[in-house]
């Protein structure tokens, strides 16, 4: 069992061992300390590479944006504050920090220039998407410093440092701090600001975590009660850090489990054969939720809508407010093509007509007035709706079938792919499969 035991540990100190390829312990600490300033070519640099993610960010090109930070030199200082800590070396933690402070508001006024004077102030994805960090960022940034500082170590260099400054993201934060600022928006400038801080403390404190497992030389410091106290700065500096991060998480696992239940209550609920949802949104706030739907078709009673808000407790929606408009005078709320594109790609794709015909025979037939009105808000470019029994006789034989031919005239002709599912829908409406459309 001994030699089970040793062999496994001897595997897993070959395999794990980061002294093969190690480079020389002056080697790392010059390679680090020597990106940590800010002055000359690597603020010019950095300040190219704040413009270039800046319009990246602007017109939500993912592309551009790795590109930026490729070029950015802003993790220099991160790692010098980092090895410095775990080296005990003060003089380079101040180094990096000084530097760093000076990277970061030169990239912040010059995203801020930028975002003030361009046309485009409309907020993308790719900007939105550092407005919210969340614990993953943290992770994120704990595990790209890692990478970068087992990188920094080695004799040969390679792709890693790269891909962890795609990952790890710093300068797109600070992008879009700078936008919050132009536009007055100080929740985005807030979130932004957090995200870097996020990962700029958890680069420096992989960095450090390297620094130590190298087990890099380390000055005394002359004062016991100095290591005290960083180590004590260091903890402090943690928990304010991710803290924070783990509320933000919390909520946007909520807000998912949330979506999610609301997607499920409206997919399998709201299933009727002559109404349908055309738009739906779910509002998630700290105090109250919030299901959002547009109906278009045959209004639903009191009575349905009672039973349908009863029922959000069974998928977990307890307290969810479920707000229904119905009627087509909620038609300007939502664009046109969504409504179409609900209705005819939606609705149709997963319904067969021949069922909905079935279980609506004895109904009622539905009033020309009121597809004409629907067909109006599908369409716009309808102008006219006429419909019309009419018995089809076929040559060579007695069969004879008795078909609606429905005739609509409009002021742009319809592609051929709309005709077909207009059809579908028609056959819906007026609950008969014995329909044929006749456009002009």
């Amino acid at each position: 069992m001994g030699e089970v035991t040793k062999a496994i540990k001897n595997f897993i100190g070959h395999r794990f061992s980061l002294l093969e390829g190690r480079a020389e312990e002056a080697v790392i600490i010059e390679a680090i300390k020597k990106n940590v300033d800010f002055k000359g070519a690597n603020l010019w640099a950095l300040i190219f590479a704040i413009f270039i993610a800046s319009i990246g960010l602007n017109v939500n090109s993912t592309a551009v944006i790795i590109g930026a930070m490729l070029i950015s030199p802003i993790m220099g200082p991160v790692m010098g504050v980092g090895l410095g800590i775990g080296i005990n070396d003060l003089d380079l933690v101040k180094r990096g920090g000084k530097n760093l402070l000076v990277a970061t508001l030169f990239s912040i006024l010059t995203s801020t220039v930028y975002f003030y004077i361009t046309p485009l102030h409309e907020a993308q994805s790719e900007l939105l998407a550092r407005t919210s960090p969340s614990i993953w960022d943290v992770f994120i940034a704990l595990f790209g410093g890692l990478a970068g500082m087992v990188a920094a170590s080695r004799n040969e260099r390679s792709n890693v440092i790269p891909g962890v400054a795609i990952a790890t993201a710093l300068m797109p934060p600070l992008c879009t701090a700078g936008f919050g600022l132009a536009t007055g928006n100080w929740l985005y400038a807030i979130g932004a600001l957090y995200l870097y801080f996020i990962n700029s403390v958890f680069i420096a404190i992989a960095t450090f975590l390297v620094a130590r497992y190298l087990n890099l030389e380390r000055k005394h410091f002359d004062n016991p009660r100095t290591a005290i106290k960083v180590t004590r700065y260091m903890i402090a500096l943690v928990l304010i850090t991710i803290i924070p991060s783990i509320v933000m998480a919390y909520r946007i696992v909520d807000k998912s489990f949330f979506e999610t239940s609301a997607r499920k209550f409206v997919d399998e609920q709201f299933r009727f054969a002559s109404t349908q949802v055309v738009s739906r949104s779910y509002r998630y706030g700290s105090h109250s939720k919030e299901i959002d739907l547009l109906l278009i078709g045959d209004e639903l009673n009191k009575a349905q809508v009672d039973s349908l808000k009863l029922r959000l407790n069974d998928y977990k929606l307890r307290g969810v407010e479920l707000k229904i408009r119905q009627g087509l005078n909620a038609k300007q709320e939502i664009d046109l093509s969504q409504i179409r594109a609900s209705i005819l790609e939606d609705v149709f794709s997963t319904q067969k007509p021949q069922d909905t015909i079935r279980a609506q025979k004895n109904k009622p037939a539905v009033a020309d007035s009121n597809v004409l009105a629907e067909l109006k808000v599908l369409y716009p470019s309808v102008r006219s709706l006429g419909r019309s029994q009419m018995i089809i006789s076929y040559p060579d034989t007695a069969k004879r079938d008795t078909q609606q031919v429905i005739l609509a005239s409009f002021a742009t002709a319809l592609r051929p792919a709309d005709r077909s599912k207009l059809e579908q829908w028609l056959r819906v409406r007026y609950r008969t499969e014995q329909i044929r459309l006749v456009t002009q």
